[in-house]
């Protein structure tokens, strides 16, 4: 009787090293491990990422730089290195995204949580230039948030449930880097 095979080794899960910088006051934003959580939901390689909130003055700054558009911008991404394993940043302006939530009737968090993958994709070379490329991004995005219990951001505000809709009214600058998306 021959001897039994090894049973063959899973894969290991890609691994994220996660920074969190607050140019802002983390106040009502989401805690680390929920950021964490949402990065590590998109990753498919190994990767070394920095999120960082800014203010207005510092989103505008790096998008009016890195992209010629003088506003501040929801999300903005930093590729470093396209190896095997990735470097990269991912910008959030805080104000903005309060904003942003508010007007489309949706909470902070679950935003947060939208924009978080959708950065993280970006840094994993998903774009949204052209209409194909953008409907996979898209697919993707709405999969890994529905994994994650954030219903899909691109649906109406009104068709969402009352736990994705807004509850009240109130609702290291990169230097070589290759944006990626806003």
């Amino acid at each position: 009787m021959p001897a039994a095979q090894p049973a063959p080794r899973a894969a290991r899960p890609p691994r994220l090293r996660l920074s969190v910088q607050h140019a802002v006051s983390p106040a009502a934003l989401p805690a680390v491990s929920a950021l964490r959580r949402w990065a590590r939901a998109a990753l498919e390689r190994d990767a070394r990422v920095t999120l960082r909130f800014v203010g207005e003055r510092e989103g505008r700054r790096l998008n009016a730089t890195y992209r010629g558009r003088d506003y501040a911008t929801n999300v903005l991404t930093f590729v470093y290195d396209d190896a095997a394993a990735f470097d990269g940043d991912i910008v959030l302006c805080a104000p903005v995204l309060r904003r942003e939530a508010k007007a489309e009737g949706r909470t902070l968090r679950h935003h947060c949580a939208h924009l978080v993958v959708h950065g993280m994709l970006h840094l994993q070379g998903y774009d949204h230039e052209r209409p194909r490329a953008a409907r996979a991004m898209e697919r993707r995005e709405t999969a890994i948030l529905a994994a994650l219990g954030v219903p899909d951001p691109y649906a109406p505000a009104e068709s969402l449930p009352p736990e994705g809709k807004a509850r009240s009214a109130a609702g290291a600058p990169p230097s070589a880097a290759r944006p990626r998306g806003a």
